[in-house]
């Protein structure tokens, strides 16, 4: 029954489909591509910012493209078949998706809005994937089969699309694999036209500048990336897993949203360097004139970064041996306070002893029993995750260290099956005279986070409420394997929002800070809200175990919502320290974690995880029964962080 349906729904899909491009007025031949026998893997952000990799559906049965431009009669009349056979292959889980290579992301929003457009619309801005594909006008139809290499089993009208589908779905050949498409408004694509000037990018004064500004750095010689791009031959030899690399995104390992936010630390390819590099690939990688500048400058990777030298001070770590298989409890090192009096920090680098089991570092400073307190706050004293870089304190401020004490490591461990040895070494970099400014942090954390089992797309949300104006140096996104996304948005207490650092995809290996290049003024009562978004699914290759309930917790194999911000007080100075802001800064944290929908009340279905057993109190706790918690109630039943277990604690650490 269920086949004589999905039959039925089609043929009705077809017909209109049929009628639609009878009365579509054919448009001017623009210039033809060929389309390739398989599509290439390819990473785009659609109009929610949300990322979308080709080759990460390998499970999917078929995938169908669609080409779109905004106001486009046959793009708006194939988007409303294509919902209709979305619909109709729902169960059997089809992807469907529209790339747009023509109009502006926000553009594209409006109109997927306007439209109610039933799939994503991916932003093709550069139009590499268009120039790949071989799209030349608007309601082309690619129908990729996932499982036979990623095959274009089908390119043409929409009016053929459900019986390649079906074909596909059989593990069959689609009877015409190829129909000319007439109708549609031609989509420009005027690299298209320079392959001669494409085949003359210069290796030497082009290409070699790119790859050592932007590459370089992690491969060479000692470096963390696996081989070395120190010559024209080794990059010619590996042009092809560049080109995957590039256009899906993986690298260079830099993630920020473009649109959104600028900060120093960026590694991006520009728009310009990313097209210069696919298409002098794509042209051959030809040698040309020139030196062989990548060979010339071969380098070797320094023991502590080049931007900040030698360390002042190293602290080395008692080395730990990490068997082949198992879980690892945290272990705790702790190490004499090496600084004699105290001390303010400008920069920290970390050096894993052996990166491939080391999962992070966090730290603090702990003071000595019985002592008097210090003159100075303390707090982090190094942090590291995959991937991270130095962590540079922004100029004027400093992280504090007070004299004496303890200097205390957690470092959590994972296996890989094969026995290790680490011994993790802390470099530190000091100001030879105190700062202007404290360098404070704090992390926005939602402790009660819960994924089901199979969810592709969980969204998780938490805030802080700044009680007093300050400037905001560095954001800081941790989750573990199932993170797929992540957003931090300040809301200012009149309501008005903006974004301030958006990761249309997240990358566990990858782990960086993001420093706006201006600190950013957070104005007194104005919550940061943190946007979690995770894969739970098969489909996520790295997740550690798809059939089960995920809740908060330490180890790889569970998760976390984290989010640490370095800031520092506007009114706070080296001489007028306020930990009293610092005090009412968590005052937000419990409600914060908790409030899913950020309404300033907590009900009793965001009431998950860790603390889902406050439910059996929730009538209780609701003295004025409207329905919802409020700050006043959470505190008064002493649903805090101090009454959920071991992973609420872990919220305050300082990635």
């Amino acid at each position: 029954m269920k086949s004589v349906l999905l039959t039925t729904a089609a043929a009705v899909v077809v017909a209109a489909a049929v009628a639609a491009s009878a009365i579509s007025a054919p448009a001017p031949a623009p210039s033809i591509a060929a389309v390739p026998e398989r599509a290439a893997n390819f990473q785009l952000t659609d109009t929610n910012r949300l990322a979308h990799e080709l080759h990460y559906f390998k499970s999917a049965p078929a995938i169908v493209l669609m080409s779109q431009v905004n106001g486009g009669k046959v793009s708006r009349e194939t988007a409303a078949q294509l919902a209709k056979l979305q619909t109709a292959y729902k169960d059997q889980g089809v992807l469907f998706y529209a790339i747009n290579s023509k109009d502006t992301r926000d553009a594209a929003a409006a109109e997927a809005k306007a439209q109610k457009f039933a799939f994503p619309v991916l932003m093709d801005e550069l139009q590499l994937v268009g120039e790949q594909l071989g799209i030349a006008r608007e309601g082309e139809i690619f129908v990729v089969a996932p499982k036979t290499g990623f095959k274009v089993a089908y390119h043409g009208t929409v009016a053929e699309t459900s019986k390649a589908i079906d074909a596909v779905l059989a593990g069959k050949a689609v009877a015409t694999p190829r129909v000319e498409v007439k109708a549609g408004a031609a989509i420009a694509f005027p690299e298209r036209a320079k392959k001669a000037e494409h085949a003359a990018i210069s290796y030497s004064t082009e290409v070699a500048p790119i790859i050592q500004e932007k590459c370089v750095a992690c491969h060479q010689e000692g470096g963390i990336a696996p081989f070395a791009m120190d010559s024209y031959d080794i990059v010619k030899s590996m042009a092809p897993m560049i080109v995957e690399s590039v256009m899906s995104e993986r690298m260079p390992p830099y993630f920020a949203d473009p649109h959104i936010g600028k900060f120093q630390n960026n590694h991006a390819l520009s728009a310009e360097q990313n097209k210069t590099l696919i298409h002098w690939i794509e042209a051959g990688a030809p040698r040309g004139a020139g030196p062989d500048t990548l060979a010339l400058n071969k380098s070797k990777a320094p023991d502590w970064p080049v931007s900040l030298g030698k360390p002042d001070v190293v602290v080395t770590l008692p080395s730990f041996d990490v068997p082949a298989s198992g879980t690892v409890a945290y272990q705790n090192m702790r190490v004499d306070n090496p600084f004699k009096g105290d001390t303010w920090l400008k920069a920290i680098a970390i050096k894993p002893g052996e990166r491939s089991v080391l999962h992070h570092v966090t730290s603090n400073h702990s003071p000595d029993r019985g002592t008097a307190p210090a003159k100075i706050p303390g707090g982090s004293v190094g942090s590291y995750t995959p991937g991270a870089e130095p962590q540079v304190i922004a100029t004027g401020a400093g992280a504090p260290v007070p004299a004496g004490g303890k200097l205390s490591f957690s470092m959590h461990y994972t296996t890989t099956g094969k026995a290790a040895t680490d011994q993790t070494q802390i470099g530190y970099y000091t100001l030879k005279a105190p700062p202007e400014f404290i360098k404070r942090s704090t992390v926005i954390s939602d402790f009660a986070l819960k994924i089901p089992k199979g969810e592709a797309r969980h969204k998780e949300i938490a805030y802080l409420e700044f009680p007093a104006d300050a400037y905001i140096y560095t954001l800081y996104p941790h989750a573990h394997y199932r993170g797929w996304s992540v957003e931090l948005k300040e809301k200012t207490a009149d309501g008005k929002e903006a974004m301030l650092l958006s990761l249309p995809k997240y990358d566990f290996n990858w782990q960086r800070d993001y420093d706006p290049e201006t600190p950013i003024l957070i104005k007194k009562g104005t919550k940061l809200i943190a946007t979690w978004i995770y894969d739970n699914s098969t489909d996520n290759k790295a997740n550690p175990d798809a059939k089960i309930d995920v809740t908060w917790g330490e180890q790889s194999w569970q998760e976390m919502m984290y989010f640490r911000v370095n800031y520092r007080w506007a009114d706070e100075t080296v001489d007028n320290v306020r930990n009293d802001l610092q005090m009412k800064l968590m005052d937000s944290r419990t409600i914060g974690a908790l409030d899913n929908n950020a309404d300033n009340k907590v009900q009793i279905d965001e009431l998950t995880g860790t603390m889902a057993s406050v439910r059996t109190r929730f009538k209780d706790l609701d003295t004025n029964g409207d329905g919802g918690l409020d700050k006043k109630e959470l505190e008064a039943g002493n649903v805090s962080r101090a009454s959920a277990t071991r992973g609420l604690r872990d919220a305050d650490i300082d990635l």
